[in-house]
């Protein structure tokens, strides 16, 4: 028995099995007897892929549908509708060689054509998902496509290239930790060697995968039973033959699988002919062949039931499209009439609106012109507050320097005087004179009067920046440093500052310093700066 046969072969029963059985694996259904549902489980398939259709936004899902349906075909050996399906999903995936579903999907295709011995064809997509595979890191996906290239290089009589394709499959499977692939590896492994007349070691791997699934009670645990029992017969041990064979036979026989029962009635006829039993042999090959004609016979039925069911169904969906589309032409006969009275409608509608919204416009235009004129007489007066202010804040400021003037003038005047009598007295003592006359220059010059007035002229051109320097200080400012602040907002020089203060421009700089600490001034900015914009 070849490998490919054994590799997805029953996999695709079993896939129908799932697919169409409404029981437990426990139960142990037979394939063939569920395949006569086949109609019941294409309607089910077909359903979930338009419900799926029904959400465009997850490709992924339909995808699946589409996959689904493919297996459903591939295991009824209809491989044209299969290849159409696994199509149709990798058009929703957009051939994205990082989706684990195209690798699977890619795989699958491959099967069916090895299953038509097209092994070029086979092969190159087994190559493209071991590629993407790697690429991916999918190391079940790579594990698979290793296995069926190794089954196309065994059909092919290619057992070296089968056996290490095998091999690196196997290890894949037991890095996973997958007890199935391993064992479905090793039968594969043996099979190759079974082929090449090495039914030791054909019987070691065999016995391997046995080993993990005994007591499965599964068909792969069938399989292993009869390719123990071909081991045996074929190095003409014939009693560890026809042991193993019996009990696979059994098994076949509580899980009703028509394969198998075939399979096993005709190792025990090849097994009774070489023990010289031909009478035993002949009726196992009668069994054999009547289990053949049975399963053939369902096989063909379930075919038949399916392609019935889908031309059904495309005859029905074409029905309803055919109604659908002569609805269309009626609703479109009546919706003409609706759609040129609507059109009347919409003109009138449209011309009154035009009207309307340019009567609209004009009083818009209208409106926005009077608050434009507004707008102008507005600024107009602001401007002219603002000239009026600033005219008295000039005749203010010449009213107070010229006080300021006059002050000085009246003291000059004074030591003008002074001086003029001290040069009309010969015999007078000036140094005395002299002294008083300082005494008195140096009363005039601490007279907090000035200061005073400089205040409050200071005020009126800078209402708010006292207020806001003594606010930001962190703590409370003297006199002498608010009138500091005042003077570095007058944009003066250290050198004019310490003239009007009468003190060393050294004296301001340190002034400053003291200043700069008690406000929340970055270290970058410029004093002055920080000052005038206050």
């Amino acid at each position: 028995m070849h490998t490919i046969e054994r590799f997805f072969g029953y996999v695709h029963l079993l896939l129908l099995t799932f697919l169409v059985s409404t029981q437990t694996h426990s139960q142990q259904t037979n394939p063939f007897s569920e395949i006569g549902k086949a109609s019941e489980a294409y309607h089910r398939l077909q359903k979930e892929l338009e419900t799926a259709k029904e959400h465009p936004e997850n490709p992924e899902q339909i995808a699946l549908g589409y996959l689904n349906l493919g297996e459903y075909y591939h295991a009824l050996g209809l491989y044209t509708e299969a290849i159409a399906q696994y199509n149709f999903a990798l058009e929703q995936l957009e051939s994205n060689l990082q989706d684990p579903l195209y690798i699977k999907l890619n795989n699958n295709i491959g099967k069916v054509y090895l299953s038509l011995n097209n092994f070029e064809l086979a092969e190159q997509h087994f190559e493209e998902t071991r590629i993407a595979s790697e690429k991916l890191g999918d190391d079940k996906g790579l594990a698979v496509a290793l296995g069926l290239l190794g089954a196309s290089h065994e059909k092919q009589g290619e057992y070296e290239d089968a056996l290490q394709d095998q091999r690196r499959s196997l290890e894949l499977f037991q890095k996973l930790g997958d007890d199935h692939g391993v064992a479905i590896t090793n039968e594969n492994i043996g099979s190759i060697y079974e082929d090449l007349e090495e039914f030791g070691l054909a019987y070691e791997y065999f016995k391997k995968a046995y080993d993990q699934l005994q007591g499965s009670r599964t068909t792969e645990e069938i399989n292993m039973l009869n390719n123990i029992g071909d081991s045996f017969r074929k190095r003409s041990d014939y009693l560890p033959a026809l042991d193993y064979t019996t009990k696979a036979l059994e098994l076949a026989k509580e899980l009703n699988d028509l394969h198998q029962l075939e399979s096993a009635h005709k190792d025990l006829s090849k097994t009774y002919a070489l023990m010289g039993n031909y009478e035993e042999a002949h009726a196992h090959l009668l069994l054999a062949e009547e289990y053949n004609s049975e399963m053939l016979k369902s096989q063909n039925s379930d075919q038949l039931n399916v392609l019935q069911t889908i031309y059904e169904t495309n005859q029905k969906e074409a029905e309803i499209q055919l109604l659908k589309e002569q609805n269309k032409v009626s609703v479109a006969n009546q919706n003409l009439l609706w759609v040129a009275l609507f059109a009347i409608a919409v003109i009138f509608i449209i011309l009154y609106s035009y009207l309307g919204k340019k009567r609209k416009a004009k009083l818009k235009i209208q409106e926005y012109k009077q608050r434009m004129l507004k707008a102008e007489l507005e600024k107009k007066e602001i401007e002219e507050k603002n000239l009026q202010r600033e005219i008295q804040l000039k005749a203010s400021s010449l009213s107070r320097y010229s006080l300021h003037l006059s002050q000085k003038n009246k003291i000059l005047l004074d030591m003008s005087n002074t001086l003029r009598n001290m040069v009309s007295r010969k015999h007078m003592n000036t140094s005395a004179k002299m002294k008083e006359l300082v005494k008195e220059i140096d009363v005039n010059l601490k007279q907090e009067q000035e200061w005073d007035e400089f205040m409050t002229f200071f005020k009126e051109i800078h209402p708010e920046f006292i207020k806001k320097l003594s606010v930001l200080s962190e703590n409370s400012l003297s006199p002498a440093e608010l009138r500091l602040g005042m003077l570095l907002r007058l944009n003066l020089s250290s050198k004019e500052i310490a003239s009007i203060l009468r003190v060393t421009p050294d004296s301001v700089r340190v002034a400053r310093y003291r200043l700069r600490k008690k406000l929340p001034i970055d270290q970058k900015e410029e004093l002055v700066n920080f000052m005038i914009e206050l």
